[in-house]
């Protein structure tokens, strides 16, 4: 029987894939709860979205509640408590997309109800209340196993969408990431030091022919540079990856107090400043303060979106 994966690779199971985060998305900002209207204000067709709606079940995602509608018996579906603890990495996804990726469509704009501004987020620590703290201000040490078992298996095909007219469908180059396996442990990889083509294969067990076509995507994207082209180039994250790391440690925070991995594969995250391990936070860039889940809403120029 194999080895169960990290804790991370059991995040990346879960929710490593593009419908799964739209549909947390909706979830979130519509309180969309029913199959018809995911169906609808995502264009998904039923058989892919039935499949996902299945496995977030499955995942502890999702809690499904019946209830009762033209004298029939329906269900809804509810975030858990799990879920619902993936809102900062849904607004950390908005923050970096609307930082450095060109749009045809903008993104909705957050407000921070306590300070009444149009703002941003700032990444920052929960333990001193540093803010903000970047990838630069961390240290990161890892198991010897930590990438064991990491890249689980696909449950289905990875699907590319098309750009929408929807600003909130359109998440394109995180979706480079978060919506493939290999993408995104490659990236973490990136992140704790790994620089040369040998090392990434060596330590992630990836095809040569995978782990080429995910560095060159990172290099067209500028998450990735090449530093020493040639025969043995050496990679290093550009300003635009570095940024990445909000997403990253909200990923790591979330996977390892959800999930347990075997021996040896976990991954601690430390604030050099303060020498605790690092609980990442978001803070209002206008005012300064903690932003809780409640307490903004995202508003398109013409409205308001949700709460």
């Amino acid at each position: 029987m194999a080895e169960r994966p990290s804790a991370i690779g059991q995040a990346l199971l879960a929710i490593s894939d593009q419908w799964t985060l739209l549909i947390l998305q909706r979830a979130f900002l519509r309180h969309v709860r029913r199959f018809a209207d995911w169906r609808d204000e995502l264009g998904m067709s039923e058989s892919v979205l039935a499949n996902r709606l299945k496995e977030m079940v499955a995942g502890g995602l999702l809690r499904p509640s019946p209830y009762r509608e033209q004298g029939r018996t329906r269900t809804e579906y509810l975030l858990s408590e799990q879920a619902i603890e993936l809102w900062p990495l849904l607004v950390e996804i908005w923050s970096w997309e609307r930082r450095w990726v060109p749009r045809r469509h903008g993104l909705p704009e957050l407000v921070h109800d306590a300070c009444g501004k149009r703002t941003d987020v700032h990444l920052g620590c929960a333990s001193c209340a540093a803010a903000p703290v970047t990838a630069r201000d961390t240290g990161t040490v890892r198991g010897a196993a930590t990438f064991a078992q990491v890249t689980v298996p696909r449950l289905h095909r990875r699907t590319v969408r098309p750009e929408t007219g929807d600003p909130l469908s359109y998440l394109p180059e995180t979706f480079e990431v978060l919506g493939d396996r290999w993408s995104t442990v490659i990236l973490a990889a990136a992140f704790l030091g790994l620089r040369r083509f040998a090392d990434f294969q060596a330590e992630l067990g990836v095809a040569p022919s995978v782990l080429a076509d995910r560095l060159r995507r990172f290099t067209e994207l500028d998450v990735l540079a090449v530093e020493e082209p040639g025969a043995r180039p050496r990679y290093r994250l550009t300003d635009k990856g570095l940024d990445f790391f909000g997403i990253f440690a909200f990923l790591v925070d979330w996977a390892q107090r959800w999930y347990a991995g075997p021996p040896g594969t976990g991954l601690r995250i430390t604030h050099r400043a303060c020498g605790t391990a690092f609980r990442p936070c978001l803070r209002c860039r206008s005012c300064g303060e903690v932003i809780g889940r409640t307490g903004i809403r995202f508003v398109p120029h013409d409205g308001e979106i949700s709460r």
